[in-house]
C-alpha cells in the first residue's frame, strides 16, 4: 500500500527544493530522514516534517509496517509568487520592480512495495 503528503504554499523555491530532493529519491524512509538531518538546506527541514506526515499517514491509514517503508515519489511544483509590495528592486531609467518570492508544493508518497 502507499500513502501520501502534501505540503503547499511553502516559502522555498523550487529549484533548491528540487536539488535537496535528489537527494532522497528511491531510498528507504529511514535513510532518507538520516540524510536530511545533516543536510544544510532550509529545504531539508520542510522536506523531513512532510516526509515524517506521509510515513505518519501509512502507519494510520493503512497498516503497514513503517520499517520497510521507501520513498516511491516526491513531486516538487511551483506554487504562487508571494509579491511584496514593501520591496523593490532598482531598474533601468530610474524605473522598480516589485521583489518575488517564489513558493513551493511538494508532494510525497511512501510505499511499502518492493522496488523493480
Amino acid at each position: 500500500m502507499q500513502a501520501q503528503a502534501i505540503s503547499r504554499y511553502l516559502r522555498v523555491t523550487p529549484r533548491k527544493a528540487r536539488q535537496v530532493v535528489g537527494l532522497i529519491r528511491k531510498k528507504p524512509v529511514a535513510e532518507a530522514l538520516n540524510i536530511l538531518a545533516f543536510t544544510k538546506k532550509r529545504a531539508a527541514g520542510e522536506l523531513a516534517k512532510i516526509l515524517k506526515a506521509a510515513v505518519s499517514n501509512a502507519g494510520q491509514n493503512t497498516r503497514v509496517d513503517i520499517d520497510r517503508l521507501v520513498i516511491k515519489s516526491v513531486q516538487v511544483d511551483g506554487g504562487p509568487m508571494m509579491k511584496n509590495t514593501r520591496r523593490f528592486i532598482p531598474r533601468a531609467m530610474g524605473r522598480a520592480s516589485a521583489l518575488h518570492h517564489r513558493t513551493s508544493h511538494i508532494k510525497v508518497v511512501v510505499s511499502d512495495e518492493i522496488k523493480n
